[in-house]
């Protein structure tokens, strides 16, 4: 395996995955797939080649003595020109080859022919290049380029599984590292034997040794801090009672008379009984933690900050002077005071509750409370316990709030304008976008919105409503429905039209709206909501304005500000891009879907036969597709049914469709050609016009001679080129999946390919399916799913006729929100001893047609017979 350094710019930088591998111990395997290589290929050498930071020959099959370990520029290698050319690289001759006649595995006589493929990643980066040559000359073939390509897939799969396994192994070594760094000890308590196992980092913490530890929870008792014993064996007693997690922090008395706080976390585990069995976890010394706590405490203490002091009676025995400003009280009135006396709006509220909880556990606690008037303030107070009672630092934070407050509603605000862009760029649907758009806007920028669009002939139409309070929604409703046709020519609403400009009712929206509402019904709406300001924006996008943005809002929140009016614009204007581009979309979609349908001409009628194709658009962005479905006669009689597909779903794919269509059906109607040749002529044509495409298709042949005529039977010849296999629906109601041989190559891949044809006899009063593959696949079903479903659902419906029983199939296999255009062709062989049935219509052929009908045709060789 040789590891080779760019040199002169000879290998595009995509190192990443080369870097990756580089050192990873995949050696032994990847000498044994160049070995297969070389023994399938019957070459005399193989060998995988990485690009990294030096050339070592480390890997490879039938090597020439002297190159094991060898390095050399990458310029000389010809792994380097596989790996340039990004795809197989062949050289049938190289002495004679220019690319590479001057190189020194050639010049050397080492390699006389040689043929390598790429090893790209699956983020499509070249790391190397899989190789196999010989000393003499030798012609390779497709079957040695693919046979390369499977084996060099195999290399990649062995240069990942070795990467993940170094990787692995790293992140093991860090963790253990990352342990050691924290200084973590871990405890394993046996519930039933009573065994309590320590490492050596928590015997350390205690204070023990392995000679003095007796492994029993009364070893940890005997160290831990009287005041706190209670608490942690209550800590540990409920997660064994739950089988859950246990999390204490406590003081370690130690034998030098030094005390050291320990945080413990971890879960009790239940044995075979679903009782805890034993409590597993960890423990970390947080001592410093505590230090700076009472070292802060002390400083703060001294700070000419608000602070006070109380005693274990809740009485004032300190304060300096920001407290008395704070406070608004003077220290004569406060000291000697209690508490809850002073402060009434205390008691039973976060002051209380925290005060006392700081008192009864002796722990420090920091919290924000809002105090009511006089004080009429929100501060941030930090209280520290002693035995004397309680410390406390405050701080007025109250401008500090109203600050986050605005932040937090800008933050809400951006959010806003994000959540609509992104919700409303999901959808290409106006309806859909605007049904969204309103619920978004309230409460964040109104207590309630209208929205309106304008229609093309410059109509205005209410199209969307939300109130933030559901008991007014049924009045928000009312007033949408009656508002438009209440205003007159002055309101506020043709002003904003007329403009292009926002119009802003800062204060009593309420009556001067009123004034230009013709309505008493809508005012009557109108007072109920109340609106106390309001905001009327257009949308506007791509120089239109596309409708308009209402906002109202009561007398309990504040007017419109500039900030608000900003985001407002800027929600309405993003609103407008996205409902314009859904208009343009919808005008688009129907655009090419008319363009689709107009390629679908009706089929003929031929006699005591029955016609009917279909073809369902998708419902989103892929509209458009390549599905197509045709019927046409040959001059010699005989019916031709075609279905395809060509690859993609979008204009693109439906214009490549109409010219496959178009050849195919120029070759079957001049030639006069069974399936299979006609296939094959197309396949040619696809590749000698350009035309840059890939299709599956399957084109079917009916036809009938006199002998079968007088037996009421009829055969029909088809061949498929990688799509859905036809069905046939038999008078009894069987139905047959039309598989024959295995399908055919797709069209343009091969236009040399092979393509076979298969039949089958068929009674009068039969009926053929022919479809593509979005009635049998969806999100969630696979495509053998959907054929069997298909098969049920065609049994089921075998009574009725032929209109109804495709309208059905599309309605039952086929999801309102299919993402995959359908079409079909359907024949029925009406019997031919009656009248043709009213339902299969006039008859309807080209004049040049024999007035017979159908006369069968010589059949080529290879052709299956499915009745067989």
């Amino acid at each position: 395996m040789s590891r080779e350094r760019a040199a002169g710019g000879a290998v595009p930088a995509q190192r990443a995955d080369s870097d990756r591998f580089s050192g990873t111990p995949a050696g032994p395997a990847l000498d044994r797939l160049a070995d297969l290589a070389r023994r399938l290929l019957g070459t005399e050498s193989a060998q995988v080649s990485l690009l990294s930071d030096v050339q070592t020959v480390a890997g490879g099959a039938g090597l020439p003595s002297g190159t094991i370990g060898s390095t050399g520029p990458l310029a000389d290698s010809l792994c380097t020109v596989t790996a340039r050319g990004g795809g197989p690289f062949a050289v049938t001759d190289a002495s004679s080859d220019e690319r590479v006649a001057t190189l020194p595995p050639v010049t050397s006589g080492v390699v006389g022919s040689y043929l390598g493929v790429p090893l790209v990643t699956e983020r499509g980066e070249t790391v190397g290049a899989l190789c196999a040559f010989g000393a003499g000359p030798r012609q390779w073939d497709d079957a040695d380029v693919l046979l390369l390509q499977q084996l060099a897939a195999s290399v990649i799969a062995e240069l990942e599984l070795a990467a993940l396994a170094g990787e692995y192994q790293s992140t093991l070594d860090r963790w253990g590292l990352a342990i050691d760094a924290a200084g973590i000890g871990s405890f394993d308590w046996d519930l039933r034997t009573g065994q309590l196992l320590w490492d050596d980092r928590l015997l350390a913490m205690f204070g023990y040794d392995r000679t003095d530890f007796g492994r029993s929870i009364a070893d940890f008792d005997a160290r831990v801090h009287a005041d706190d014993l209670p608490e942690v064996h209550e800590a540990l007693q409920a997660a064994v009672e739950a089988c859950g997690t246990f999390e204490a922090e406590y003081r370690v008395l130690l034998p030098d008379g030094g005390t050291r706080w320990l945080a413990a976390r971890g879960r009790a585990v239940a044995g075979a009984d679903g009782k805890a069995a034993r409590v597993l976890g960890a423990t970390y010394d947080t001592t410093d933690f505590h230090d700076v706590q009472a070292r802060t405490a002390r400083v703060l203490e001294a700070m000419s900050a608000a602070f006070y002091s109380l005693d274990t009676e809740w009485r004032f025995t300190y304060v300096n002077a920001e407290a008395e400003r704070l406070l608004g009280l003077g220290r004569d009135d406060l000291l000697g005071g209690v508490l809850w006396d002073l402060f009434p709006a205390t008691l039973g509220a976060d002051f209380e509750t925290y005060f006392r909880g700081a008192a009864e556990t002796g722990r420090a606690v920091t919290f924000e409370a809002y105090y009511p008037p006089p004080l009429d303030g929100w501060y941030e107070l930090r209280v520290w316990p002693s035995p004397d009672g309680l410390a406390v630092y405050f701080l007025d934070i109250t401008a500090r709030r109203a600050a986050q407050a605005r932040v937090e509603a800008a933050t809400r605000q951006a959010r806003l304008v994000a959540d609509v862009t992104t919700r409303l760029s999901d959808t290409l649907d106006a309806e859909e976008a605007v049904a969204r758009l309103a619920p978004m806007l309230v409460p964040e920028l109104a207590d309630w919105c209208l929205i309106t669009l304008v229609d093309d002939d410059g109509t205005l139409r209410d199209v969307g409503w939300a109130h933030a309070d559901e008991d007014m929604q049924e009045t928000a409703r009312q007033y949408f429905e009656v508002r438009l046709a209440a205003l007159d020519n002055h309101s506020f609403v043709a002003e904003a039209m007329r403009t292009g400009q926002p119009r802003v009712l800062i204060h009593d929206a309420t009556p001067r709206i009123e004034a230009v509402l013709t309505s008493d019904a809508a005012v009557a709406l109108l007072r109920q909501l109340a609106p106390e300001s309001a905001a009327i924006l257009p949308m506007q996008a791509r120089g239109r304005t596309i409708g308009l943005l209402s906002l109202f809002s009561g007398a309990g929140r504040e007017p419109y500000d500039a900030s608000d009016l900003s985001i407002a614009r800027d929600v309405a204007g993003r609103a407008a891009l996205a409902l314009d581009n859904a208009r343009l979309f919808q005008q688009q979609r129907q655009l090419a879907e008319e363009l689709q349908r107009s390629l679908l001409t009706p089929p003929p009628e031929p006699d005591h036969m029955q016609v009917v194709v279909r073809y369902v658009p998708a419902a989103q962005a892929a509209q458009v597709g390549g599905d197509w479905s045709d019927a046409f006669l040959q001059p010699d009689g005989a019916t031709v049914l075609v279905i395809g597909d060509v690859v993609g779903h979008d204009t693109a794919a439906a214009a490549a469709m109409g010219q496959v269509r178009g050849l195919l059906r120029g070759i079957a109607f001049t030639t006069g050609e069974g399936p299979a040749k006609v296939l094959s002529r197309l396949d040619a044509a696809i590749e000698g016009l350009q035309v840059s495409t890939t299709a599956t298709a399957v084109v079917a042949r009916i036809e009938q001679t006199d002998a079968e005529r007088e037996r009421g039977v009829t055969h029909l010849r088809w061949s498929n080129a990688g799509h859905p296999p036809p069905m046939a629906l038999l008078p009894e109601g069987e139905v047959l999946v039309l598989g024959g041989v295995d399908a055919d190559l797709l069209l343009g891949f091969d236009a040399r390919s092979e393509r076979v044809e298969s039949k089958v006899t068929l009674d009068r009063g039969t009926t053929v399916l022919l479809y593509t593959d979005g009635l049998v696949e969806s999100r969630g079903q696979s495509l053998d799913e959907g054929l069997q479903r298909l098969r049920d659902e065609l049994a089921a419906l075998a009574h009725l006729t032929l209109d109804e029983l495709c309208d059905e199939l599309l309605a039952r296999l086929t999801p309102s929100t299919n993402d995959d255009d359908v079409a079909l062709v359907a024949v029925r062989l009406h019997p031919q001893d009656r009248p043709r049935p009213p339902e299969a219509g006039p008859r309807i052929v080209p004049p040049e047609v024999p007035p017979e009908g159908i006369t069968a045709t010589a059949e080529p060789g290879g052709v299956a017979d499915v009745n067989e």
